[in-house]
């Protein structure tokens, strides 16, 4: 069962020492960027050292939370594949066929004398006999059945990975949630433009399956649209289906520039959104007024001379805002157009950020599901990229040329709000803190000497001022962490809170003892430099 593969003395090593032929396993194994290879290797290498038929199948979609099973049942034989389903699909039950030569396995298992004289001392498992066979007998030999012949097996890329994964995600949760579609606040930024692609490429495979004629697919696409379009609807292009089931929104302030506006536009237009475009001042306006009208004090952005207190409230506001909003319109916009069902509310907060905690708590990053929640900024800029080739999509230039920025604060010619400036590290740095925290379990002391060595270009105070800006930030910030949004499992350095990463959310942010040891090590090797040059 399940991690029978990943553990040092796996269950179908004693098992084919005492003769069985055919190891079979119901796995549930999950997604993740990258997995799938490693995932293959592990049973290719138990065939190819026990010999045997393993049969492995895996779960296959949503599983009501966080992560999504990828399938790819297989079928080996002495350490070659023989057959293997998609990994990604939106049908609910894929069946995997092959033909496997017993004979070859015993030719296989004899050749190794080693391992004759391990299974003399093997555990001994019981019997049980059955009145049944999974071949003919010699007397009644067909040569007509052949053994299936092994397979190369393609391995998608990561990039295709996020394409896939999180869209069949994201189509298993709305048909069993029953309501009517997506809303996503769209910024023109590349987050909210990644999950805006996701949702065209759900509606790619959606359209795909409708005419290929799945008849469980067709049911649950008119379920979603409801009633008023029509009982017999049937969806002929991707772009057509969004227009059913896909609202997107900018919300604009004084603060947004024409090129964001115009970037979501385009995309909304590309991939056939239903899109409203508003502007938000007035709100904005309005509880700024208020909080005037009680204290008789008016808050400033910095950039106007006001303090941090006051620039980051004015910043929050609109966020926050921004989420009420994205809620009251999914909830009326479909009652607007004639429908009947709400929309489901789309997040764009990247893994990076959440680690880092640059994102308001309560805003836009505030939603019902975040298919990109664990997927770092690397990677989504690469998926864009791909994205913009593969599916098309020219307008997707745009958003890889332009600076990541909240908007949240006025601009001018000579100040541009610049996402990497602000958080004092740039998305790839902060992709490398992720792994070393998460996946090496590194605390700031560990995470410096390790990346002494990975970031040799740069000096040894400079690596301990960058190590204690991250760790500062992190543990300042970890409590937002208690109410993010949930979101698509693909990354073992997710920082979710409520599954995959159960660590405190309340830390003492000046680690004094864990900073005088990078101090130390600092001074030495300083002062070993400093010899060097005398």
């Amino acid at each position: 069962l399940c991690e029978e593969l990943f553990t040092p003395e796996s269950p179908h090593i004693p098992m084919s020492l005492d003769g069985a032929e055919i190891i079979i396993n119901s796995s549930g194994s999950h997604h993740e960027l990258r997995k799938l290879h490693r995932r293959v290797e592990l049973i290719k290498e138990a065939t190819m050292k026990c010999g045997g038929i393993y049969l492995y199948a895996n779960q296959k979609g949503c599983d009501g939370d966080r992560m999504y099973y990828d399938g790819s049942a297989m079928v080996l034989t002495n350490g070659e594949v023989l057959a293997m389903s998609p990994q990604f699909a939106i049908s609910d039950v894929q069946v995997t066929i092959a033909t496997a030569d017993l004979g070859a396995v015993r030719s296989f298992r004899a050749a190794i004398s080693s391992r004759s004289l391990q299974a003399a001392r093997s555990t001994v498992y019981p019997r049980a006999h059955a009145n049944i066979d999974l071949s003919p007998e010699k007397d009644s030999f067909d040569c007509r059945v052949k053994p299936t012949q092994p397979i190369t097996v393609q391995y998608h890329s990561p990039e295709e990975e996020i394409n896939l994964g999180p869209a069949c995600w994201l189509w298993d949760y709305l048909r069993r949630s029953a309501q009517g579609g997506f809303f996503l606040p769209l910024s023109g930024g590349i987050d909210s433009c990644s999950t805006a692609i996701i949702v065209h490429s759900m509606c790619r495979q959606v359209v795909d399956a409708c005419h290929s004629g799945d008849q469980q697919v067709i049911d649950d696409v008119r379920k979603c649209v409801g009633p008023s379009v029509s009982p017999t609807y049937l969806p002929k292009d991707a772009q057509e289906l969004a227009s059913h089931i896909f609202s997107t929104c900018y919300m604009g302030t004084g603060n947004s520039s024409t090129e964001t506006r115009q970037r979501a536009k385009d995309l909304a237009a590309a991939i056939g959104s239903y899109h409203v475009d508003l502007n938000m001042d007035s709100v904005v306006s309005a509880i700024v007024m208020l909080f005037t009208l009680v204290t008789g004090l008016t808050p400033k952005y910095s950039v106007h001379g006001g303090s941090n207190p006051e620039n980051l409230a004015l910043q929050n506001i609109q966020a926050r805002l921004r989420m009420l909003l994205a809620y009251l319109f999914a909830a009326l916009l479909p009652w607007a157009r004639g429908k009947q069902k709400s929309l489901l509310v789309l997040g764009s907060a990247n893994v990076d950020e959440s680690l880092r905690g640059y994102f308001t708590k309560y805003d836009c990053s505030s939603a019902d599901l975040n298919p990109i929640g664990s997927i770092s900024k690397a990677d989504l800029r690469k998926y864009i990229a791909y994205a913009r080739d593969s599916l098309n999509l020219p307008v997707l230039n745009e958003f890889l040329d332009a600076t990541p920025t909240a908007e949240l604060v006025p601009f001018s010619e000579s100040y541009v709000q610049s996402d990497e400036v602000e958080m004092g590290m740039t998305y790839d740095e902060l992709s490398v803190y992720g792994r070393l925290r998460k996946i090496s379990k590194c605390g700031p002391y560990s995470m410096f000497t390790q990346l002494l060595h990975i970031w040799d270009h740069l000096s040894p105070r400079q690596v301990a001022d960058k190590v204690k800006r991250f760790f500062f930030y992190y543990s300042i910030n970890r409590h937002k962490m208690t109410t993010i949004t949930p979101s698509y499992h693909a990354e073992t350095y997710s920082p979710d809170d409520n599954r995959f990463d159960m660590r405190q959310f309340l830390y003492n942010a000046k680690w004094d003892w864990q900073f005088r040891c990078i101090d130390k090590v600092v001074d030495k090797c300083e002062s070993t430099e400093h010899v060097k040059e005398e």
